[in-house]
């Protein structure tokens, strides 16, 4: 029992190690990448305007519930008019840059993994680094450098449609004055609390885009399974691993911030 013990703590912490040197490695290759620029642009688009729908479908339900959930509980208090300060900082502090990552890593990092998953099954990471090009810099590294893009700016749209929906759920269905609700916003959120939601959606960002690259990488390696099962297996396990990610990270962030 205490072997078996060990030998799940030294695994882990051998991967940890190994996923820490990985994106050490990728980033450092990242200045001797050729076509570096282009690569970052198109990982921009991949993980910005083709994720963009789905974060406008989600923050604007998203402002909506908030805006009818907490409707009814400031109305206990006969607190309506700090409707807008509770939306927006529900939104900014916590779940605009949660939801977005995890709405990010649903359709772009498990699009990342799947894709070296079957770059790594074709063996053209093989070919890449016989031929002397770096599959790190020229894989990875531009989805790294682009996540500290994208990110940001999915959680800025993501708090931007929110207070708007928020305010159709106060203003239009609930009678809150929208001159009220919008002052409450802007007296709520301060210059911390914009600058927490940037932290969190940048350290969201290299958090799940590393963790997805990583395992798709290392698809070859899933134990039991090869082929499209390893590919799938990969997968399965970046976006869950992901999204635990984010949720610790935010409970780290938010403790140092609060």
């Amino acid at each position: 029992m205490v072997g078996s013990i060990g030998n799940f703590v030294v695994t882990r912490v051998r991967g940890l190690g190994d996923y820490a040197l990985f994106v050490a490695q990728s980033v450092a290759s990242a200045l001797a990448t050729r076509r570096l620029p282009s690569r970052i642009a198109r990982a921009i688009y991949e993980q910005g305007f083709r994720c963009m729908p789905v974060i406008l479908i989600v923050g604007l339900f998203t402002g909506l519930v908030l805006g009818l959930q907490g409707y009814h509980v400031l109305n206990r208090f006969g607190s309506e008019g700090l409707l807008g300060a509770l939306v927006s900082l529900s939104l900014v502090r916590e779940m605009a840059p949660v939801l977005a990552a995890i709405m990010l890593v649903g359709q772009a990092g498990s699009a990342l993994a799947a894709e070296l998953g079957i770059q790594r099954n074709s063996e053209q990471i093989a070919a890449l680094e016989t031929m002397g090009v770096s599959s790190h810099g020229y894989l990875v590294a531009p989805r790294l450098i682009a996540s500290l893009v994208s990110y940001p700016m999915q959680t800025a749209l993501f708090v931007v449609v929110g207070l708007w929906g928020g305010s159709l759920s106060g203003s239009l269905l609930l009678g809150v004055d929208p001159g009220v609700y919008w002052s409450s916003v802007e007296r709520a959120v301060k210059e911390a609390d914009v600058r927490e939601c940037f932290i969190k959606a940048l350290t969201f960002g290299l958090l799940t885009i590393s963790i997805c690259a990583y395992q798709g990488f290392h698809a070859h390696r899933v134990r039991g399974s090869t082929g499209a099962r390893a590919v799938s297996a990969a997968t399965t396990k970046a976006v869950v691993l992901s999204c635990i990610a984010v949720l610790a990270a935010d409970y780290v962030i938010t403790s140092f911030l609060v």
